[in-house]
């Protein structure tokens, strides 16, 4: 049985290409497809994927039309509510070193006894001198710091267990405080678990994302900070693109940047919406966002002492996303270019963001046709993807594989063939 594909999709690539007076191998020579490839795609034999679609429009000046003809994948699942009022979130650690999450309710928790999570007391700890609510904010600052240094070299797997159980430490030292101190200890308590439901994203884990970043706003909130209430819509945004839900995510992304939020915060949000509207097809929109981005992360004025919300390795948000988005837009020769640029100013240190944009450039390079290059940039980074273990990237590499996949002749694609599916494969488990 052959494959579901849109009926008018066919007809309309083939009614482009002859406007643009293009035969199939001339235009298979710029999109980077077999002249086999595009007439099965023409035919309905073959469905077109959503990149075959933004190269041609790209190529072909339909500015969109084919790519709103390939319908969006359904989302995977219903994201989760974002209310878990009397929830309480358990971490189970097997001997292997592998763990899993269970949320429950507060009542089989307190039914459980004191040995349970919620009769993990802090014992006579208490901050009641200004010199010891310094201490212990500084020094939980510099915690901070360190995890989110160290999420740049380790698998989240390592860091959810340390990030939960400081939260949880935070949020009962700010009940034993001063006013002031407790607000204080509330939003570091917020910053981490921020941080938390971005590891637990990179696990593969989107509830767990999605309930850890709820917690973080309502950490917040209980410390005087409203700045995560329109970031967790941005964090939505970017999970519910992910999961193929495009239209439901440009609604948060814009929520988020419509509200009163910090510059950065709005900033980020513009970025994201930026996301959903090159996976859209929509150039003109992501441009326009991208500008907006630009122009409100130029506004931030942070305390240095204060945690960063959102990417923190980045010199420039918006040129690295500009690069991005361009590949969605089935400009890949643009993104790499780009992309080259921004991935040579990032930190040595910074193993999981390096990786997550070097990988995008391989993409980038793979869909300009430039295969060598693409294999050359994959092959540096397939250790350290190992090491990260991230659902995120684990996901591009996957795509990579697939466009290199195209090209199953060339030398390079062969050599790197064996690396990339066991690469695909540990990731997997």
């Amino acid at each position: 049985m052959l494959p579901q594909q849109p009926q008018s999709f066919g007809p309309e690539l083939r009614r482009h290409r002859l406007a643009a007076d293009l035969s199939l191998d001339q235009l298979g020579r710029r999109v980077h497809y077999s002249k086999g490839q595009l007439s099965k795609v023409e035919r309905g034999l073959k469905p077109p994927t959503p990149q075959l679609a933004r190269l041609c429009d790209e190529e072909l000046g339909a500015r969109g039309a084919l790519t709103g003809l390939v319908p969006v994948a359904a989302p995977t699942s219903d994201l989760p509510p974002t209310s878990h009022e009397g929830e309480v979130w358990l971490m189970h650690l097997d001997k292997d070193g592998s763990g899993s999450f269970q949320p429950i309710g507060r009542r089989r928790v307190i039914s459980a006894g004191a040995a349970s999570v919620l009769g993990i007391g802090m014992g006579g700890m208490h901050v009641t001198t200004e010199t010891g609510a310094m201490t212990l904010i500084d020094a939980s600052r510099t915690l901070f710091s360190q995890y989110r240094r160290l999420g740049q070299v380790s698998g989240p797997g390592a860091l959810l267990p340390q990030l939960i159980s400081q939260t949880h430490s935070l949020q009962q030292l700010a009940t034993r405080s001063g006013t002031r101190t407790r607000q204080t200890l509330l939003v570091l308590a917020s910053r981490f678990a921020e941080y938390t439901g971005w590891m637990a994203q990179e696990s593969g884990n989107d509830a767990a994302a999605l309930w850890w970043t709820d917690r973080a706003v309502e950490l917040a909130e209980s410390g005087n900070d409203h700045s995560l209430t329109a970031y967790a819509s941005a964090r939505r945004a970017l999970i519910s693109l992910f999961r193929g839900d495009t239209d439901g995510a440009i609604g948060l992304a814009s929520q988020a940047l419509d509200s009163p939020a910090a510059p950065r915060i709005r900033g980020l949000a513009a970025q994201k919406l930026a996301q959903c509207q090159a996976v859209k097809g929509d150039y003109d929109a992501c441009m326009r966002s991208l500008d907006r981005s630009r122009e409100l992360l130029a506004l931030e004025h942070r305390d240095p002492q204060e945690p960063v919300i959102g990417a923190s390795h980045l010199p420039d948000v918006a040129a690295m996303f500009t690069g991005w988005c361009l590949y969605e837009l089935g400009r890949p020769g643009d993104a790499a270019q780009i992309l080259g640029r921004e991935t040579a100013r990032l930190p040595a240190h910074a193993l999981r963001t390096r990786s997550r944009y070097e990988l995008r450039r391989a993409l980038a390079h793979a869909a300009a046709g430039e295969v060598e290059l693409a294999c050359q940039v994959a092959r540096g980074l397939l250790s350290t993807i190992g090491l990260v273990q991230s659902a995120t990237i684990t996901s591009d590499l996957r795509r990579l594989a697939r466009t290199l996949g195209r090209h199953h002749r060339n030398p390079s694609v062969r050599e790197l063939s064996p690396e990339l599916s066991t690469a695909l494969a540990t990731a997997s488990h």
